[in-house]
């Protein structure tokens, strides 16, 4: 390596690990208590749906060995976005292997230079970059501020306006005001991008999602779910109506030069939606884990945002005090995210504590203790200061 690059390495090393948010990969073992994941239903987990994977691949093979425009489009794949589709009541729906190669493969492929993309403050990395990739004009509106997005809105001159909004906000943990971004779409003669990624499965009445069967294609013309959170598996679809699949299928680079998702993830992907729509009870027991950890938590002072979802933030501010409490909780075999900054804005790191249906109340109940210990340790040591 010339030693311009090494200094180049080094240097953006030593800043990330002089402002606390230096990065390390953890193996996860199997004695630990995951309340960082996502697999909001346990899903992953169930014997069905392992079986199912494991039954995929002994009769379709370990992967589809192209991609799905040469001879990667296998019957599994085709059943599986039938029946996204119908969960969400759209007309057709598209996999893909990714949800960050969903949602670049859509903007890419209907955004360009004459387009006017306007995006949440909060969306994901995804969204944002997937609009930079498109080459288009990029407004961000203020977090569930359609107020502020009317008024960007009513100046653009652009004839192709684009709206893209995440459901339920991965950091946050709050849902996107999907009838007030219907309505500023529809007045301005907009489309309305909606990633529910953190709500299909566990949102709505049949679990498709705070979009799905509750707001048609017309007023939601492009819908993305991702399959690697509550259906416990991994990829992600778009659903819409037939000419966005039929444009998405022919347009969407990430969609035409990557191989398919390996055949056993779709047969275990449908066995998940099955139980998702057919056991309503995991579902109600994860927003009863959520109820009981909001009640204790909010009873201890813990810095709760106001998320009813699966993501319950606690936001403690400062890098140094959130990787502290991680590493306590750790220690007490409990795992918790420690987002910092670029992940969230400046001053707001926090505990990222996710819940599921698996965990019990006794679950809880450990992590309420040390997050209740954390609490003491610190006033401790602010007394002593």
């Amino acid at each position: 390596m010339s030693e311009a690059w090494q200094q180049r390495l080094a240097d953006a090393r030593a800043n990330r690990q002089q402002t606390q948010r230096w990065r390390t990969r953890q193996v996860a073992k199997s004695n630990i208590l995951d309340f960082a994941g996502n697999d909001y239903l346990g899903l992953s987990q169930d014997p069905r749906v392992c079986e199912a994977q494991a039954a995929g691949a002994r009769r379709y093979g370990a992967g589809a060995g192209a991609s799905h425009l040469v001879s990667g489009h296998l019957e599994i794949h085709d059943a599986l976005e039938g029946a996204l589709a119908s969960w969400t009541g759209r007309e057709r729906a598209l996999l893909f292997s990714t949800g960050y190669m969903a949602n670049i493969g859509v903007l890419q492929a209907l955004a360009d230079r004459h387009t006017a993309i306007f995006q949440d403050r909060l969306n994901h990395a995804s969204l944002i970059d997937g609009a930079a990739l498109s080459g288009a004009r990029s407004r961000r509106f203020h977090h569930r501020d359609t107020d502020d997005l009317e008024s960007l809105l009513s100046r653009s001159e652009s004839t192709h306006k684009l709206v893209v909004s995440d459901g339920v906000f991965s950091m946050d943990g709050d849902i996107a005001d999907i009838e007030a971004l219907v309505t500023a779409a529809q007045r301005h003669n907009a489309w309305l991008m909606v990633d529910d990624a953190h709500g299909i499965g566990v949102l709505g009445d049949n679990g498709s999602g705070c979009v799905g069967s509750n707001w048609s294609s017309v007023d939601v013309p492009i819908l993305v779910g991702t399959l690697g959170k509550a259906l416990g598996t991994v990829g992600a679809f778009v659903a819409g109506d037939a000419e966005l699949i039929d444009h998405l299928t022919q347009f969407s680079r990430s969609y035409v030069y990557t191989t398919a998702q390996p055949p056993a993830i779709a047969a275990a992907t449908l066995k998940a939606l099955a139980i998702v729509q057919e056991e309503p009870e995991h579902r109600t027991r994860l927003n009863a884990n959520i109820a009981y950890f909001r009640r204790e938590a909010l009873g201890l002072g813990l810095p709760l945002s106001t998320s009813a979802t699966s993501i319950q933030p606690l936001i403690l501010g400062d890098e140094a005090r959130t990787l502290r409490w991680a590493m306590r909780l750790q220690q007490q075999g409990l795992l918790v995210g420690a987002i910092r900054p670029p992940t969230v804005p400046n001053g707001e790191a926090r505990l990222r504590i996710t819940l599921s249906a698996r965990h019990t109340c006794s679950n809880i109940d450990h992590l309420l203790e040390s997050l209740k210990h954390c609490q003491r340790e610190e006033a401790a040591c602010l007394a002593n200061a």
